[in-house]
């Protein structure tokens, strides 16, 4: 996974803290997110890119072109933070070959059938079997808001 510096849950996929503060902290160049809906959504990949810093490059993509994306090196020598909205895009990316180590949760929204596990992050039932999943898999995953917060690890407060 050359190029791959730091991966993120977070439905908000690009905002105000990742545009700013994630990307300063890590040195990132290029933005990446992977949502099948949003690759095929022209107004919401112009509304990401408008979201993102000028210097910095973004790729909204499928799971599938992501995937092949990373596995062909075309990412290497670039320093690239990957956001996708849920765990268990994280899960697909893992079955479809990609090593995975650590996963960031920024935020993940109050929804229908949610539950708090941190003020930022509400997870449902199938979210939090995803989790748990990839804590068996072996991934780390803190639940960081901002790079300056107190590092938490999920299987802390799960």
């Amino acid at each position: 996974m050359e190029g791959i510096i730091h991966i993120r849950i977070d439905d908000r996929l690009i905002h105000g803290q990742v545009a700013t503060l994630w990307t300063n902290e890590l040195g990132v160049t290029r933005i990446m997110v992977i949502n099948d809906q949003v690759a095929n959504n022209e107004v919401q990949k112009t509304m990401l890119r408008m979201a993102a810093p000028s210097n910095v490059s973004t790729s909204l993509l499928t799971e599938e072109k992501a995937v092949n994306n990373i596995q062909s090196g075309k990412y290497k020598g670039q320093r690239v933070l990957v956001i996708v909205k849920d765990p268990e895009t994280i899960l697909r990316l893992m079955d479809k070959g990609l090593d995975i180590k650590k996963v960031n949760v920024g935020n993940m929204s109050t929804r229908d059938n949610t539950h708090h596990i941190k003020p930022s992050v509400s997870i449902t039932s199938d979210e939090e079997k995803a989790f748990r999943t990839l804590l068996e898999r072996g991934v780390e995953i803190t639940a960081v808001m901002v790079p300056t917060d107190k590092l938490v690890y999920l299987k802390d407060i799960l």
